[in-house]
């Protein structure tokens, strides 16, 4: 396959069965074959999003001094801002060529969530961004609450089956700046090749060369969204429970042409986690003989746990 397949989620949405299930089958083959759609229909309106990348942008052309303040030790990068080249992908020395700002959970009705996640960190010389932040999380939240029970649908689950899994859930938020490059990078690219952490992932800003996702004739396809499409991929999480039937697929940012050194490039990843306690245990159906059972069972928080060790985030 070398070209993201485009779906739409009013089908998922509408009253007509007929469309409902095209949705289902299509975002399920998608995922069972590169692991990647592009999403109409979304719950984002323009005005929000135009207010969300202004004040991204507001936040990265802050001081470095200024940012560096936000950037709290410990956490493992699970809040706030993290710092240029802080990030490399599993198995890599190099750092990202990037910056990132993480909203977490804005957690309602359960005090021991609110103990076991970070507090959110507000940016006190912008006092629009937090508000934009959170409206836009709650929407990404409800669209992958949509796109999640179309594919337990897929795998012959109960609609609902992700809903009390993803409620509260210890999803982020990341803003991500990619600065301009000054000095011909050394093995280090904007996002190294690297599959995501959680469930799934609904990426804005897609739009444009540099974002490329590998086939499984390991090709890299460029995954280039329209302007009213957010960019949705499978998640390590989701493809462990499913036993590799939806596929992770390895992904990447690319440096740009060095005539296009000199542009910044931002893109904003919602990574849809479940609360910690959810077991990834493989799914009975998602197992035959065929098919055995190709990963331990563990639970999402010790998976996240694992992984942001990783990625250098946290040295415990």
């Amino acid at each position: 396959m070398n070209k993201i397949p485009s779906v739409n989620l009013l089908d998922f949405l509408s009253e007509n069965p007929k469309d409902k299930q095209k949705f289902v089958d299509l975002i399920g083959q998608a995922y069972e074959t590169i692991g990647f759609v592009a999403l109409k229909g979304h719950f984002l309106d323009d005005s929000l999003v135009d207010s969300l990348y202004c004040e991204v942008k507001k936040f990265f052309d802050l001081t470095t001094k200024q940012k560096q303040n936000y950037e709290v030790p410990g956490i493992g990068g699970q809040r706030g801002y993290v710092s240029f080249g802080k990030e490399s992908a599993k198995g890599k020395k190099e750092g990202d060529l990037k910056e990132y700002w993480h909203f977490g959970q804005f957690v309602q009705n359960n005090p021991e969530l609110e103990k076991e996640y970070h507090k959110n960190i507000e940016v006190l010389e912008l006092p629009e961004f937090n508000k934009v932040g959170k409206e836009t999380y709650r929407m990404l939240e409800k669209t992958a609450k949509y796109v999640l029970r179309a594919l337990a649908i897929y795998l012959q689950l109960d609609e609902y089956y992700f809903d009390n899994y993803i409620h509260n859930g210890n999803s982020i938020l990341r803003p991500i700046h990619y600065p301009p490059i000054k000095e011909a990078p050394k093995n280090a690219e904007r996002a190294a090749a690297h599959g995501d952490i959680n469930l799934i992932t609904l990426l804005m800003g897609a739009q444009g060369k540099g974002l490329q996702v590998q086939n499984h004739e390991g090709k890299w396809v460029d995954a280039i969204a329209e302007p009213d499409e957010l960019m949705i991929n499978v998640g390590d999480m989701l493809s462990r429970h499913t036993n590799n039937k939806l596929k992770s697929t390895i992904h990447r940012v690319v440096n740009p042409p060095p005539e296009k050194w000199g542009t910044s490039r931002y893109s904003i990843p919602f990574f849809m986690h479940p609360i910690s306690d959810m077991n990834l245990n493989v799914l009975e159906n998602c197992m035959d003989a065929e098919n055995p059972k190709q990963f331990e069972d563990i639970t999402a928080g010790d998976y996240l746990n694992q992984r942001i060790k990783e990625l250098g985030l946290n040295k415990k």
